[in-house]
Formats: structure tokens, sequence, C-alpha cells
């Protein structure tokens, strides 16, 4: 939304009027609107009002941070509608039942919206489309398929299976990788009490010492004087870094399309490979179901892309649907991504050309699947030289920089 200085002459008098609008007719036609006695006389753009700059702004960092509805409780309001729209009855009843149902305060609102809206003449799917934030984008396309075909219930039953399954293998990561970050974060911790308990007590005498500390020792005492004196402005400094980070990766696309390039580079070992195989088999899940479903390939496509949080692997993606568009078969749009394998490709023109296109695309989701599960399972294999690393560094910092200068005692000490 632009701002605009209206000039306006009413009752002999010219003065300038603060409108708001997407482009300078559009402030024009408000003017008009709110002075309808009036003469307008032109439009100037103009900078944001510094109130409404600040206002922008934290409604921007309250909505970055608001806290999501738990997927847990969509899935179990959406199997409640799918069974009391399968018994027969009406859709608006049932959300307004679902609403009175549900403890979750966000859905509760959402669903008695939605209700609202439909008794004042609204569709379904027109009406979901307003929270397609909350549910994402394959809920409308199940929720417009439902209404396309009649049978609301069979779509949400779909709908949640897509949702349980992104759920499982989520909580399956988030459960891998919990053992080792807490032993990394305990590693961190113990060794800040170390630093700031036994190093000060070997302080004094390496303030004796008249030839150079080693630099392991240098660094221990660098970090005992930070921790020391400016222990919590590091830490609210780190804390606002990661804040601030978060605000800029989901708010600012260049940020974060640079964050997302750099998370599934290959050197970033282990997350590359996660990020990519959750994400394609995401991909590849909301494809394959709404392709089973009916729901035309284009659609398909612009539905399950709209699944990808990854910036970098969608915009690889956006390109099937425009290559499809100039005349290219679905496995040579999916080979320009550059995503793909040879031989998933071969089983997608392999389908297409059998007409078995939902069957071969099955194959390519349990394929990722299979490989995602695979790196879920071994990764504290994988994870443990990493852990190993890095507690012998800590340990060998600490070893050296405490026993390097006692070995020099004897020609440093006079």
């Amino acid at each position: 939304m632009n701002y605009f200085n209206v000039t306006i002459m009413e009752k002999g008098k010219k003065r300038k009027e603060l409108m708001k609008g997407k482009n300078k007719m559009a402030a024009i036609q408000s003017a008009k609107q709110k002075y309808p006695f009036a003469v307008i006389m032109r439009a100037e753009q103009t900078a944001a009002p510094l109130e409404d700059t600040i206002s922008s702004l934290m409604s921007n960092v309250t909505k970055s941070f608001k806290k999501k509805i738990p997927i847990n409780d969509k899935i179990s309001t959406l199997r409640q509608i799918a069974v009391m729209t399968d018994a027969g009855i009406a859709i608006n009843d049932t959300l307004q039942d679902v609403a009175a149902n549900t403890e979750n305060k966000a859905l509760k609102e959402i669903y008695t919206t939605m209700s609202n809206d439909i008794n004042a003449g609204s569709s379904l799917t027109d009406s979901m489309d307003r929270f397609k934030n909350e549910f994402g984008h394959v809920a409308l396309a199940m929720t417009q398929l439902g209404e396309r075909t009649g049978n609301i219930s069979q779509s949400y039953h779909k709908l949640a299976d897509i949702l349980e399954n992104i759920r499982d293998n989520t909580a399956k990561f988030k459960k891998a990788i919990r053992t080792p970050l807490i032993t990394l974060a305990a590693m961190a911790i113990a060794f800040t009490i170390l630093i700031m308990v036994v190093v000060p007590k070997f302080k004094d005498i390496f303030d004796r010492f008249e030839t150079e500390l080693p630099v392991p020792t240098q660094i221990l005492l660098f970090l005992e004087y930070a921790f020391s004196n400016y222990g919590p402005y590091i830490l609210i400094g780190l804390t606002a870094i990661v804040y601030v980070g978060i605000y800029f990766y989901k708010n600012h696309k260049g940020f974060k399309l640079q964050v997302d390039t750099i998370m599934i580079h290959p050197k970033f070992y282990l997350i590359n490979k996660a990020i990519f195989l959750s994400t394609m088999h995401k991909y590849n899940l909301v494809f394959g179901e709404l392709v089973k479903s009916g729901i035309p390939i284009n659609e398909a496509l612009e539905t399950a892309v709209g699944m990808v949080d990854n910036l970098a692997i969608k915009q690889q993606l956006l390109s099937v649907n425009s290559n499809i568009g100039k005349g290219m078969n679905l496995a040579e749009a999916f080979d320009v991504t550059g995503l793909y394998e040879n031989m998933l490709l071969q089983m997608i023109k392999a389908g297409e050309a059998g007409g078995q296109l939902d069957a071969m695309l099955d194959k390519v989701t349990n394929y990722y699947d299979m490989r995602f599960q695979d790196l879920i399972d071994n990764l504290a294999a994988y994870v443990e030289p990493i852990m190993l690393f890095f507690i012998a560094g800590l340990v060998l910092l600490m070893a050296l920089g405490i026993f390097m200068p006692m070995w020099d005692l004897g020609k440093a000490v006079h």
C-alpha cells in the first residue's frame, strides 16, 4: 500500500489530505469518496507516516514469531469434518460443530469464520483461501477437489493422510537430532563453566610469566575475560542475532534464498541431504496424491511446489510448469531442474507413456522416503564423528591452554 498527499479544494479553501492506495488513481478515488463535495486537484506520492511505519514493522515482527497451529490439531479437526460430512451433515453445521469442540483458539476462530462465510453464500474453497497461510496450499487444493467432485469427506481424509505423513517424518527427524544437539549443548555449557571456574585459578600464575604465553592459553584467557566482563552482553547479542536472523529469513526473500542455497550446498554435511530428501519426498507425495485424486497436472504441480519451504529448491521446481507449457513432457521438465536422478526420470517417463503416472509417482515418493528414513536411522553414526571432533577440540584447547605454560615454567619464571 502506497501513501499520497492529495490536494483538495473544499469551500474555497485548499488543503492536503494523506490517502492510502495501491496507485495514484486509487488514492484519488478514495479522496472522492471521503470528500464528495471537494474538488480533487492533484495527488503526489509520499513516504508513510512514522507511526504507520512503526506499526507495520511491529506487525511483521509479530507475524514472524506468531505461534503456528499444531499440525495434530489440524489433522484432528480435518478428520472430524471428513467423518461428519460423510454422515450427511451440512458443511456449515459441521464447521460450527468442529469449532465448538476444538480446544485450539485459532482453529475455533477459523472454523467459525468459515461457517459464517458459507452461511453468507461463499463457497468452502473461497472461505478456505482466506486461511491458506494457516492450512497450506494442499488444503486449498483438496478442498477445491472435494467441492468439484461433491465428496468433501474423501478429500479431507486424503488431506489428513498427507499431513500425517509429513508430520511423522518431521517428528522422526527432530527426534533423531535431539540427542546430538543436547550433547553438544551440554559440552558447550560445561566448557563455559570450566572457563569461568578453572582458568581464573591459573590466571595469577600466568600473569607472573615474562615470556609470551602459548596461543591456546591466550585464547582461554581472552574467553575468560570476555565471559567475566561481558557475559550478559554476549548472551543478549547472540539472542538478538538469532531473532534478527529469523525475522529476515521469514520476511526478506533475498536473505532466505541465500540461506536456503547454503543449506543444500554439498559441503554442508548431512543437513543438505536431510533437507533435500525431506523436501523432495514431501513434494512428490503431494504431487502424486493430487494426480491420483484427479487434479490436472498443472494445478497439482502448482499446489505441490507451494509445499516446498526451501526457496532454492522451490525456484528450480517452479520451472516445471512453465516448461510443460512450452511442450515438454513431465520427465523432460523434471530433468531440466537437475533434482531427479536418471532412474527416477525413466520411471516417470514410462509412467506417462503407459498411463500409470500415479503409480510411478508413488514409487518415486517411496524412493525418497526410503533414502530419508535411512538417513534418519543412521544419523547417530553420521553425527558421531562430528561430536567426537568437537569434544576433542574443546578438551585439547583446555588441556594445552593450561599445561603448555607449565611445561615451560622453568624457562618462564625467574
